[in-house]
Formats: C-alpha cells, sequence, structure tokens
C-alpha cells in the first residue's frame, strides 16, 4: 500500500469512529423526550395557571427539584455507562435531590397545621400521577438502554436502573408542570413510586441489554 492510500485509509477509519457515548445519550434523550412530550401535550398538557404557580413557592419548589433529579440522573447514567464508573460517587450524587425533597416536606411540616397533612398528601390526583409518569417513562427508557450499549458498563444492572431513573426523572418533570397537587408532601408520597418502577424495570433490563 502507497503511503498516500494509508492516509487515506486511516482518515477514513477515524471519519466511520462511531458517536461518543455523550452524543448517544443525547440523541436518545431526544427522540424519547419528543415521543413523551407528543403524549403529555396531546392527553395532559401544561396546566393553565403555570404563570401565577410559578410564583407561588410550593409549585416553583416542586420544578426545582424535579429538574434538579432529571440533571444529576443524566450525571449518573452517563457517569455509570462507562466501565471505569464509581457507583459510590453517583450514589452520593443522587443523594441531594432527595435532601431538597426531604427539606421541602419538612417546610410544608412547619407552615401547615397538622390537621391539613393529610388533605396535602393525598392530593386530588395521586392515581393520575401515578399512571402518568410510569407511561411518559417508557419512551425515554427505551431509547436510553440501546444508546449505553456503546459505553460498556461495569455493572449493566445498575446502568441500566439509573437509565430508568433518568426516564421517570423527565417523566415526572414532564407531568410536574401539569400538576395541581403542588405540596412537597404529595410529591414525596407519589412521585417516586412511578420513577423506582422505571429504575426497577431498567435494571432487570439492563442486566440483559447492557451485558458486555
Amino acid at each position: 500500500m502507497s503511503t498516500d492510500n494509508l492516509i487515506a485509509a486511516i482518515a477514513a477509519a477515524g471519519a466511520a469512529r462511531p458517536p461518543s457515548i455523550a452524543r448517544r445519550m443525547a440523541a436518545a434523550l431526544a427522540i424519547g423526550g419528543l415521543i413523551s412530550g407528543v403524549l403529555f401535550a396531546y392527553d395532559l398538557g401544561v396546566r393553565p395557571d403555570i404563570a401565577s404557580a410559578l410564583q407561588t413557592w410550593r409549585f416553583a419548589t416542586k420544578v426545582v427539584i424535579a429538574l434538579a433529579f432529571l440533571a444529576v440522573a443524566v450525571w449518573a447514567t452517563a457517569r455509570l455507562a462507562r466501565p471505569d464508573a464509581d457507583g459510590r460517587t453517583a450514589l452520593v450524587i443522587l443523594s441531594v435531590p432527595v435532601a431538597m425533597l426531604a427539606l421541602a416536606v419538612a417546610g410544608e411540616l412547619a407552615v401547615s397545621p397538622a390537621s391539613a397533612w393529610p388533605a396535602s398528601a393525598i392530593g386530588s390526583n395521586s392515581r393520575l400521577c401515578l399512571a402518568s409518569i410510569a407511561v411518559l417513562s417508557v419512551a425515554p427508557l427505551s431509547a436510553l438502554l440501546p444508546a449505553l450499549r456503546a459505553g460498556a458498563p461495569r455493572s449493566p444492572a445498575m446502568a441500566g436502573a439509573v437509565a430508568g431513573l433518568l426516564a421517570g426523572s423527565l417523566a415526572a418533570f414532564l407531568y410536574a408542570t401539569h400538576c395541581v397537587d403542588d405540596s412537597p408532601l404529595f410529591v414525596a408520597l407519589w412521585y417516586p413510586p412511578p420513577v423506582a418502577l422505571a429504575a426497577l424495570v431498567g435494571a432487570a433490563a439492563g442486566q440483559r441489554v447492557l451485558r458486555w
């Protein structure tokens, strides 16, 4: 092979380099998020009073916590998709939004009379919350798992679990913009179960899909 041909072959190999895990994740989130967003817009939609709701501490806190869970889940998923991932660090980071929610619940208990706690916790749309977050998490999780295969994760189950957490967090954020139950008590009681379900499904699927 001549020098020119060798250089051309090397250049072609470099051009054919597969996308990075970050790009794959971004594409998967874009596709899965778009599907969930369309479903959300068609069936639920943003609450009509969202502009005024954003000026209340309960709704603003709910949105900030949902965004915090989403951001941390994105970081943890990208981190645990690698073969050199440190699961302990990811767990510490994931505890941050959990602590934020715990503080919000403490604040709610401090400013509300005890007689109002049951009504705040039960809310008016608990079943819709459970079903909506569960359904809206399906498309992002389905798109994320194949994308994470390129990362060769050390623990397929853990990588799948955080992918499910990411999908559930995205779904929870979408639903939060529709939900009129803004109490941190309601959020702490009804949002985690469908997100945890997505994480469990992700762990089980990851054990199969992400094994290498």
